[in-house]
């Protein structure tokens, strides 16, 4: 039997103050990303990428069965010179910093590894089940260099706290950073 044909969980439907609960999360995470991208400016991001379309917050309800919200910065997605920077809140799953490089960027191995990032093995940059569920991630540089990847993808997992200003505020120093990272290299 596939899931259309079980009965509807009419009491879940109808449970108003788990929907209000979800709706409420949904509002504080989204006010909290709009801070952070907005401490940061076009100038910034353009010392990273002259391409750099600005910040971004997206969301949908379906990734996996699960809302997530992506905040972008950067967002240059170009195969061989690109830069983008992304918090992605996964319900369910966690919070994840990622970095994404073309492949004819500098790939700052020692420097993103020390600042607890991984380094994605999957094929597809957007597959967040083989890198965050299934772990296909490395932390070894001589792995990483061996790789033949068409970008370089690495990713961290935020712990975050139930302060919206630490939050806030943690997230925003995690991407200057990275921005840092980024420019000396």
């Amino acid at each position: 039997m596939d899931s259309f044909q079980k009965p509807i969980d009419l009491k879940l439907w109808l449970n108003a103050d788990l929907i209000q609960q979800q709706n409420l999360l949904k509002r504080q995470f989204t006010a909290i990303f709009e801070e952070v991208g907005s401490a940061f400016s076009q100038k910034e991001l353009q010392q990273i990428s002259q391409k750099s379309r600005g910040v971004k917050l997206s969301k949908g309800n379906d990734l996996l069965g699960f809302p997530y919200q992506v905040l972008d910065l950067i967002r240059d997605f170009d195969l061989m010179s690109g830069a983008n920077i992304r918090i992605l809140n996964w319900f369910g799953n966690g919070i994840y910093t990622t970095v994404y490089l073309g492949k004819n960027r500098k790939n700052p191995i020692h420097e993103l590894i020390s600042s607890g990032f991984s380094f994605g093995l999957s094929t597809n940059q957007w597959d967040y089940a083989d890198l965050i569920l299934n772990k296909n991630l490395t932390d070894s540089a001589p792995e990483i260099t061996g790789t033949k990847l068409e970008f370089y993808h690495w990713i961290k997992k935020v712990e975050p706290t139930p302060n919206p200003t630490s939050l806030q505020e943690g997230l925003t120093n995690e991407l200057k950073k990275i921005l840092d990272i980024l420019r000396l290299s």
